[in-house]
C-alpha cells in the first residue's frame, strides 16, 4: 500500500497493492493495522455508498463538531473528481481546495481528516463509497455551495446535475460567518 501526502496536513491519497492473475484481482481496501502503521488512526463506524450518474455533483458536505467526521473515500465503479475544502481555522491551508480523481481502475482512496467540506463530481456513472469515523448526525449536517465564486472549483462538468438541497448551501464566506470559524 502506498500513501501519498498532499500539501494539506492529514489529507492523504492511499493506493492499495493490487494482486492480479488470470483469475482477476484482489486487494485489501482497508486493514486497521496497515493504516495505523502508515500513521492513519481512525475507528470507522459507518460506511456509505451512493450511485451517481455522469454529470452529478454532490456536496460540499460536512458534519460540524462535535460530530465532525474523518472519511476514507473510494470509488467501487466508475470515476469521480473528489474535492475537499480545508475549513480548519488553525490550518495553514485554511480555505484552500484540493481535488483528485478517484477511480475503480486505480482503486485509489482519499483519507480526509475532520475539518474538511467534501464533495465529488461523477465523471462517469459511479458507485462512491466512504467510511466515516463518526455516525451521521442530522443536526450537525452543513455544507458549502459547490459553485462558490471564492473557491472557484473546476468541477470539469459544464451543466452539472445538483440537488436542490445542495443548491441552497451557503457560500464559504456565509458558512464561516454563521459558524464563527475564521483564520487567525
Amino acid at each position: 500500500m502506498q500513501v501519498i501526502q498532499t500539501p494539506f496536513e492529514g489529507l492523504f491519497q492511499v493506493i492499495p497493492t493490487l494482486f492480479e492473475d488470470e483469475r482477476g484481482w484482489f486487494y485489501e481496501a482497508y486493514k486497521t493495522n496497515t493504516f495505523s502503521s502508515l500513521g492513519i488512526h481512525y475507528n470507522f463506524v459507518q460506511e456509505n455508498q451512493s450511485f451517481s450518474r455522469k454529470g452529478v455533483i454532490r456536496g460540499l458536505h460536512l458534519q460540524k463538531e462535535p460530530h465532525a467526521q474523518a472519511k476514507l473515500a473510494s470509488v467501487l465503479i466508475g470515476k469521480v473528481l473528489d474535492v475537499v475544502v480545508d475549513i480548519r481555522p488553525d490550518s495553514r491551508t485554511f480555505g484552500q481546495v484540493y481535488s483528485c480523481v478517484l477511480d475503480s481502475v486505480r482503486r485509489n482512496m482519499l483519507m480526509i481528516p475532520e475539518g474538511f467540506a467534501h464533495g465529488f463530481a461523477a465523471l462517469e456513472d459511479s458507485i462512491f463509497q466512504y467510511k466515516c469515523s463518526r455516525v451521521y448526525n442530522k443536526e450537525s449536517e452543513d455544507g458549502i455551495i459547490f459553485n462558490d465564486a471564492q473557491l472557484n472549483i473546476d468541477w470539469t462538468i459544464a451543466n452539472p446535475i445538483v440537488s436542490e438541497k445542495d443548491r441552497q448551501l451557503p457560500s464559504l464566506e456565509k458558512f464561516l460567518r454563521k459558524s464563527v470559524i475564521s483564520p487567525d
